[in-house]
């Protein structure tokens, strides 16, 4: 993959030192485009306190939240150039860099979130963080973001069958439109920003994303059918610049993924709180909430996931992911 530079931020940014040193020890620069009253930055700022406690002050993180520094993609060229130490991305936009991170977005290819947890603690989790290394970006762990779900203007969605003739937006992704078609929907891809108002002028009946998302994007002021039937389970992903890390000492490099590792089960908490809060909220508002049977959904899909048999790499880590216990 080619680097590009970012042509939207000052060039003054670009000055910014990914890793410099200040009275004390030295200090990384994080950026990321949430809000602070975010779950995931919340859990960020948990990881900063400890890298500061563990390290005793020698090491620091300075978070720049909402978009201070960037989009998320200039955050990312941003890492490429060692200018920025540490970003918050989907795992889905990790995905043009190598194709391991393409396993995650498949649809059901995990039973459950504790299997989900399970792979990505584990060895998989950890070749899929080190797979963009060659692109000069180390993942350091992954952040619970959910289950993506259905949901619709003014018809429940209780089995596959009831997404024919549906227009659902999804991602401008070629997984999650065929995700959609599999089961019978429309794929209609539509940028985030825009979705509102398309849902309110019928340009589509329905999309799918997680319960915060849903909630906080106001989307349930339209749409008051929610399905949960948890169709994809893609995680977000910390990931620091390959540049940063190789300037880091044995001992930084020590505490810093320590700190990192720790926030994970913090963030997992804030997020699930969040998700109950949300669909509590979305529900108070008059959105009627359906826990279908998820395994005619799964079953629909399962062609989908058999399309990569050609794929040695790709299929090698659904074949492996399948195996978790």
């Amino acid at each position: 993959m080619t680097i590009r530079f970012p042509v939207l931020i000052p060039a003054l940014l670009l000055l910014l030192s990914g890793c410099g040193p200040k009275e004390q020890g030295r200090v990384l620069k994080l950026a990321h485009g949430l809000d602070p009253s975010h779950p995931v930055h919340s859990a960020m700022v948990y990881m900063a306190d400890r890298c500061k406690e563990i390290s005793g002050g020698e090491l620091s993180i300075e978070i720049y939240p909402s978009g201070q520094l960037g989009s998320e993609q200039q955050c990312v060229e941003l890492l490429q150039i060692g200018s920025l130490a540490i970003t918050k991305v989907s795992s889905a936009v990790m995905e043009s860099f190598t194709e391991d991170f393409k396993v995650l977005g498949l649809p059901y290819v995990f039973r459950s979130k504790e299997h989900a947890f399970k792979v990505l603690d584990g060895e998989i989790g950890n070749e899929i963080l080190l797979s963009t290394e060659p692109f000069w970006i180390r993942g350091l762990c992954f952040y619970d973001a959910g289950s993506r779900s259905f949901y619709t203007i003014d018809k429940a969605i209780e089995s596959p069958d009831d997404l024919k003739g549906l227009k659902i937006r999804v991602m401008k992704s070629i997984t999650a439109m065929a995700m959609v078609k599999a089961q019978g929907g429309s794929p209609t891809p539509i940028s985030w920003g825009e979705l509102y108002t398309a849902l309110q002028s019928g340009v589509v009946d329905g999309a799918e994303n997680n319960p915060p998302s849903f909630y906080t994007s106001h989307h349930y002021e339209v749409c008051k059918y929610y399905s949960l039937n948890e169709h994809t389970m893609i995680p977000d992903v910390l990931i620091v610049s390959l540049k940063v890390w190789n300037k880091l000492s044995d001992q930084e490099r020590i505490w810093l993924q320590q700190a990192a590792d720790e926030s994970v089960p913090v963030e997992r908490e804030l997020w699930a709180k969040s998700e109950k809060e949300s669909l509590e909220i979305v529900e108070r508002e008059g959105v009627t909430i359906i826990y279908p049977d998820k395994e005619p959904f799964a079953e629909k899909v399962k062609g989908l996931l058999d399309s990569y048999r050609d794929n040695e790499r790709l299929y090698d880590l659904i074949t492996r992911i399948r195996e978790v216990e």
